[in-house]
């Protein structure tokens, strides 16, 4: 079912990551009882389900889209993922975007940061799906040296 989604990965019982699910798969979404869909996905592409909040919605899922430019990530948009992943602590989260490369580093971030994982660990959220070039490598480092991680080994 979900494991058909493009780079779906189940990170723990309660978070799963993939790219875009089309229309049927937002259904299986919530019959496999997740309570939230972040999408970090832009809207107005080819790649996009045009009424995905809608579906989202109607099963009684909680959508919140936090557009990330692929091109030109930045520390806001990683601050309000932060955010709202915190506050949906015990919810079962699936988050997704085009291809899970901005979500897979988001949430390298995240757990390295929040989870205190050691980022060689967080790391491999990304490691098995895509290798990030210079512009999200420069968005990583920024990012983990402003928490005071150390960022050598991006």
């Amino acid at each position: 079912m979900l494991e058909h989604i493009f780079n779906f990965r189940q990170i723990d019982p309660l978070l799963a990551t993939a790219g875009q699910p089309d229309e049927a798969q937002l259904y299986d979404i919530g019959r496999a009882g997740y309570e939230v869909v972040i999408n970090l996905g832009l809207a107005e592409t080819d790649y996009a389900v045009a009424n995905e909040r809608a579906i989202v919605e109607s099963q009684g899922l909680i959508y919140l889209h936090l557009p990330v430019s692929f091109q030109q990530p930045a520390p806001a948009d990683f601050s309000a993922f932060r955010q709202h992943l915190n506050a949906l602590a015990g919810r079962k989260c699936f988050i997704h975007c085009a291809a899970n490369k901005r979500v897979s580093v988001f949430l390298a971030l995240y757990r390295a940061i929040e989870k205190g994982l050691p980022w060689p660990e967080a790391r491999r959220t990304i490691d098995n799906l895509w290798q990030p070039d210079d512009n999200w490598q420069a968005f990583i480092r920024l990012v983990l040296t402003s928490e005071g991680i150390d960022a050598q080994e991006i």
